[in-house]
């Protein structure tokens, strides 16, 4: 890979990009972004990133959900996106419940290796924003360089028995963001 490639960055969804509902989103209307997320994703886009977003949704198979309801509401966090001047490359989900035990949901690399097979190249060292314990697993297990950001279940996720570098704490994406380009 040469240094003027792209580089490439995973998302988690809810509690980073858009305000979690401690329950599930099921339609666009309860799509609410978190103050700043889609201008960070945005200035993440004209810095030249690829930007993957990998996401446990468990609501397709609890059944309050079909896919076609959440490309819905995929479609409609695109577009708003797109309106700031950002883009993402792939949305990868995991539909299976924690009692699946699949391959696919966080804290399991299943929805890494997905993005890195669409991106045809590695993901090792990409930086993986998220605000719960499994996404900081799954990028650590797969050689991603895991941020958390204090938004969704972040400062749940921190008072854990787990210990998280400081510096590798942020208020939000927007605040994750700027330490990334800085």
């Amino acid at each position: 890979m040469s240094s003027s490639s792209p580089r490439l960055i995973v998302l988690d969804r809810d509690g980073v990009i858009n305000e979690d509902l401690w329950g599930y989103v099921t339609k666009t209307e309860d799509f609410s972004p978190i103050e700043g997320s889609l201008d960070a994703i945005a200035r993440l886009t004209k810095a030249k990133f690829l930007i993957y977003i990998a996401t446990n949704q468990a609501c397709i198979n609890k059944g309050l959900i079909n896919e076609v309801k959440l490309n819905e509401i995929h479609e409609y966090m695109l577009n708003l996106i797109n309106d700031f001047g950002g883009k993402i490359e792939l949305i990868t989900f995991c539909p299976h419940t924690p009692d699946e035990k699949c391959q696919c949901r966080k804290p399991e690399t299943g929805l890494l290796e997905k993005i890195e097979k669409h991106a045809g190249r590695s993901l090792k060292g990409s930086f993986f924003i998220g605000d719960k314990e499994s996404d900081w697993i799954c990028a650590e297990k797969f050689g991603c360089t895991p941020l958390l950001v204090k938004t969704g279940y972040g400062e749940k996720t921190i008072s854990s028995m787990v210990t998280f570098p400081k510096e590798r704490i942020f208020k939000n994406l927007f605040a994750a963001v700027e330490y990334i380009l800085s």
